[in-house]
């Protein structure tokens, strides 16, 4: 079968298609053709030996979606044919086949598409973690999701409004406004103008919001703290280097800043969240937003794309498409 490996950390250059033995599930074990793979922001640090630790050669990703071609002895809930979504792989997303955990894959609505699916083990995940169990989001509530447009954003957007929180979301191009505006955020603010935060406090009548998901926090947490509410938070889920902070302003507001990695969520927190994220799914209420996708042997123009353009929604590998 053909998958991506790196056989050394550095650029996206390092991603090569080989043909390798396709996998077979040992006891316990699932085995799933990838019809679409999630890319991943984290998935480009690692390859850049930056992030976590991984033996070479390796193939990247962790999100998934296809179906179930066989199963290891002792799986009983999963069959041969299942259309499924994977949350984690045992060897890989970025190829044509990958093994999986049991606990690692979800039924895939048959409304959601395979792209669809690709997109929802990390980004929806993380969205629903970074509102939920970090922000402690809760209906009637005002959140700011600076920098919405991409793969987290987009799901946070649709996930708070179904809470019944007020969304403020921000995008930096015109394309990713009108999509935010399409996902029914209540307000979208143009991030690169140099008062859009004071437009915040005009959209709160000078209170400020109660929670803040932040994609980018090395540019933006300073000034994200003027913006809160009494007893407001701040989860970081993105950061690109250091940034400095005036502690006051969360002292004056009994405010909170809070990282986020989902990583580590327990494994019952992540079953819960999936539960929660294919309830939507079903009903539709939540739909991933594909933007880009590219044939499996041009990873590593995903790898460029998703770290140098401005962020319209998830993108996807396709490793059936030549």
């Amino acid at each position: 079968m053909q998958a991506i490996r790196v056989h050394q950390f550095g650029g996206p250059e390092m991603l090569q298609v080989d043909e390798i033995p396709a996998p077979e599930p040992a006891d316990g074990q699932v085995l799933v053709r990838v019809e679409a793979a999630g890319v991943n922001p984290v998935e480009t640090y690692i390859r850049s030996g930056a992030y976590g630790q991984r033996s070479l050669p390796y193939t990247p990703g962790s999100d998934a979606a296809g179906t179930i071609q066989a199963v290891g002895a002792g799986v009983t809930l999963w069959s041969a044919g299942d259309r499924v979504y994977a949350s984690a792989t045992l060897t890989g997303s970025y190829a044509q086949l990958t093994l999986c955990e049991p606990s690692a894959i979800h039924r895939l609505p048959k409304a959601v598409s395979f792209a669809q699916g690709a997109c929802i083990g990390v980004p929806c995940a993380t969205a629903h973690r970074a509102l939920f169990a970090r922000g402690e989001a809760r209906a009637g509530q005002t959140v700011l999701i600076h920098g919405a447009t991409g793969g987290v954003g987009t799901a946070a957007v649709q996930l708070a409004r179904t809470a019944g929180l007020t969304v403020i979301a921000t995008g930096g191009s015109e394309e990713g406004r009108k999509l935010l505006g399409a996902l029914s955020a209540h307000h979208v603010v143009d991030h690169c103008e140099s008062d859009y935060l004071r437009r915040v406090m005009v959209i709160t009548s000078g209170r400020g919001v109660d929670l803040i998901l932040e994609m980018l926090a090395n540019v933006n947490l300073g000034r994200d703290l003027e913006t809160l509410a009494p007893r407001g938070r701040v989860v970081v889920v993105g950061s690109r280097g250091p940034v400095q902070i005036n502690p006051r302003e969360l002292m004056r507001r009994d405010a909170d800043v809070r990282g986020m990695m989902l990583f580590h969520a327990s494994s019952a927190e992540l079953g819960a969240i999936h539960l929660a994220l294919q309830e939507l799914l079903e009903h539709g209420t939540l739909v991933p937003v594909v933007g880009r996708q590219f044939p499996l042997a041009e990873a590593a123009e995903a790898h460029r794309r998703i770290i140098q353009d401005k962020a319209l929604g998830n993108i996807v590998l396709l490793p059936s498409r030549k």
